[in-house]
C-alpha cells in the first residue's frame, strides 16, 4: 500500500476525521495518507462537459477524489452518478436508516473513505456519535438494545448478512419485513448492495480522503 504525507485519522480502526467539524465520537491519531493506485484526474477536469457539470451539481461544486477516479471512465462515471444520485436523493427509506446501513458496510469492508463521508450524514439524520463508535463491532451492535432501536438493529443485521454472507437468513429478513413496507425493504437492500459496490471500488483503488490543507477546497 502506497503511503504519503501524514494526516489525522481516528476511531477504533483509525478512521479519518469527521468533515465539517462534525464529531463522530472517535479519538484522533496520526496515520499515513494513502496514495491512489491510479492518479486522480485534476480538480479542474472538465470533460465530458455535461457529465462533469452533473457531478459537480450533485456534489455542490467540487469533485471528490472518488469522482476524479471514476472520470477515468466517463461511461462508468455517468452510470454511477445516476445510480448514486437516486440512492442518495430519491428513496422513501428514512435517511437515518440509509446512512446507518452505509456506515455498517464501510466498517465491515474497511472503507475508511466511505465511513468518513457518511458518518456526518448519519448524525445529521438523527443518529448519535455513540452509535457510530459502537460500529467497530457489528455483531455486538446487533444485540445492543440500549444503543440501537429495534429498527436500527434489524438494519444492522440485514446489512451484516448481505455484506459478509451475501444470503440473508429467513429470521433476519422476516424481522426487517415486519418493520418496513415492501418498497423500503427493497430500497434498503439496494442501498446495502450499492454501497458494497462503492466500498470495494474505493478500497481496491486506494481512494483516499480529500486533502483539505491544500488549494483544493473540501466538499
Amino acid at each position: 500500500m502506497r503511503r504519503g504525507a501524514m494526516i489525522f485519522k481516528g476511531g477504533p480502526q483509525a478512521q479519518e476525521p469527521c468533515p465539517s467539524g462534525v464529531h463522530c465520537g472517535h479519538r484522533q491519531t496520526f496515520v499515513p495518507l494513502i496514495m491512489p493506485r491510479i492518479a486522480y484526474l485534476p480538480q479542474h477536469h472538465a470533460e465530458p462537459e455535461d457529465l462533469v457539470a452533473a457531478i459537480r451539481r450533485r456534489r455542490g461544486g467540487e469533485l471528490l477524489n472518488l469522482d476524479r477516479m471514476l472520470l477515468h471512465s466517463p461511461a462508468f462515471a455517468r452510470g454511477w452518478n445516476g445510480l448514486l444520485g437516486a440512492v442518495r436523493g430519491e428513496l422513501e427509506l428514512d435517511a437515518d436508516l440509509r446512512e446507518l446501513a452505509i456506515c455498517v458496510v464501510a466498517r465491515l469492508n474497511g472503507a475508511d473513505y466511505e465511513f468518513m463521508h457518511h458518518a456526518p450524514l448519519f448524525l445529521a439524520a438523527g443518529g448519535e456519535a455513540e452509535q457510530l463508535a459502537l460500529l467497530h463491532d457489528i455483531p455486538a451492535a446487533v444485540e445492543n438494545r440500549l444503543a440501537f432501536s429495534t429498527r436500527e438493529r434489524a438494519v444492522i443485521a440485514l446489512t451484516y448478512e448481505m455484506t459478509r454472507r451475501v444470503r440473508v437468513s429467513e429470521a433476519h429478513f422476516a424481522a426487517i419485513r415486519a418493520l418496513l413496507p415492501a418498497q423500503q425493504v427493497v430500497e434498503l437492500v439496494g442501498v446495502v448492495a450499492t454501497y458494497n459496490m462503492v466500498s470495494r471500488f474505493l478500497v481496491a483503488l486506494d481512494v483516499g480522503i480529500e486533502d483539505r490543507s491544500g488549494s483544493e477546497p473540501a466538499h
